[in-house]
This record gives structure tokens, sequence and C-alpha cells, in this order.
């Protein structure tokens, strides 16, 4: 079963929270800097509106989308993982997810000896590569018809714009945190402050679902509600035992 974390049965009830303008929110800023740069995807009413809580922060790349870097990216290569491992910079990917370097900066520093390659065949794969994880298309299906607010929360870099082209993830939720746009990569704490500055939430009113045990520590550390993901079936159930409705 998931990993539940802190509590293992909670039930988050549906009650009004002031959603203010959206001059109140933090302000799009350049992802080099320190500060949160999200999208504004609240009300600018005034008045008060029902939100539905938990909120739900997912992960991406592990817990709704097959990642291709594993598998399809050392073939790309024609390397070994342990080989491409080797051969890459250590610092480039990192510096992409946060927007500190664009593609050509990317190309110019993946391999240490600053070898040239085929980016838009690299891109090309890992397009193909990017697909839903078995279940979880139709588990995100079954919270989006239930109203349920739900937001990616990625160490991701530009590239996400090629899995919303092919998956469509905005169907069920919001682009809204990715380190790229924020400049922050999990497991950083800072990156999991601004994200509830942002939704302007108590910590314990947000669920937060990821592959790695180490990023949901880090959510944990700032009394964030933390799922650790296995599968979608399993995960599902542990929503459900947590009061979140999965049905469809």
């Amino acid at each position: 079963m998931a990993l539940f974390l802190r509590i293992p049965t909670i039930h988050f009830p549906l009650k009004p929270t002031l959603l203010p303008s959206s001059s109140a929110r933090l302000a799009l800023n350049s992802p080099n800097t320190n500060k949160a740069s999200f999208p504004d995807t609240t009300s600018t009413s005034n008045e008060f509106n029902a939100r539905k809580l938990p909120i739900l922060l997912f992960d991406v790349m592990g817990t709704i989308v097959r990642d291709p870097f594993y598998e399809d990216v050392p073939l790309f290569f024609r390397m070994s993982m342990k080989e491409l491992l080797e051969c890459k910079h250590p610092e480039a990917w990192v510096e992409f997810e946060k927007g500190m370097i664009n593609e050509a900066e990317l190309a110019k520093k993946f391999f240490k000896d600053g070898r040239p390659f085929d980016l838009e065949g690299l891109k090309d794969c890992m397009k193909k590569g990017y697909s839903y994880l078995e279940g979880v298309e139709e588990l995100l299906c079954s919270l989006r018809q239930n109203n349920y607010e739900m937001h990616a929360f990625t160490n991701y870099p530009i590239w996400y714009e090629m899995i919303e082209d092919k998956l469509q993830l905005s169907r069920y939720l919001s682009w809204t945190f990715c380190s790229c746009k924020n400049g922050k990569r999990k497991p950083d704490p800072d990156f999991y402050l601004d994200a509830l500055k942002h939704l302007e939430v108590d910590p314990a009113n947000c669920i937060f679902i990821d592959d790695s045990t180490k990023n949901v520590e880090a959510a944990i550390a700032v009394d964030i509600v933390g799922l650790h993901f296995k599968n979608a079936d399993k995960l599902g159930q542990d929503l459900s035992m947590m009061g979140v409705d999965v049905s469809t």
C-alpha cells in the first residue's frame, strides 16, 4: 500500500475559502529569480467561493507519466545508462529544469566533453516515450469529475509542453508548479512553501503525491499530507481511505 504519512485517515470537508483578487497573488517573475513564478489560477471575485478540499498536488514523471529517460534516452544515444550517466554533464539537466539555461545551452553542455548531438531527435525520442501510467488517467478523470482542484508539482524543463501536447494533462489539472517557471526544484522546502502561499491554503488541506520518497518527506516537513505513489490502484485506495471521493 502506498505510504501514508502523518495521518492514516483524514476527512477533508467542503468549506468556504475566500479567493482574493489576482493582484494579491505572487507576481510572475523570471525563472532565474528566487521568487515564485506561477500562473494565476484563482478567481477575481471578492465573494466567498466553495473550495473543495483537499487540494491535490501531483508529481508528473513517474507518477502520472512514464519517464523515457531511463530506457529510451540511453537507446537514443546508443549507450547503457551507466555510460550515459558517466558522460553527461552533472548539472546541465538540473539547470534546464530550473529554467537557468535554454535548449541551445543544454545542447552545448549536455555532455561533459561538449560533443554535438541531435537535439531535435532527442526531443522526438522523449515525446514518443511519454504515456500515461496504467490506470492513472482514469483516476484523474474521476477526481476531475468529482470537482477536486488538482495541480502539477513537477521538476521538469520547458519540455513539459511536449507532454501537454501529446497527453493533454490540462484536461485534469493545471500546470501550476513547474520547476522551469519557479526556478526551484523538489525537495527544496521553499518550492513547497511557495506553492502554499500561491494557493492560500493550510498545508493540512493539501495532499502531495510523488513516486520519490525524498520528495514526499520534504512535503511532510512543511506539514503537507504526503502519499508515496506506487501504482494507480493503490493510490485510489489510499485516497479513498483518506475521504477523497474517487468514484466515477
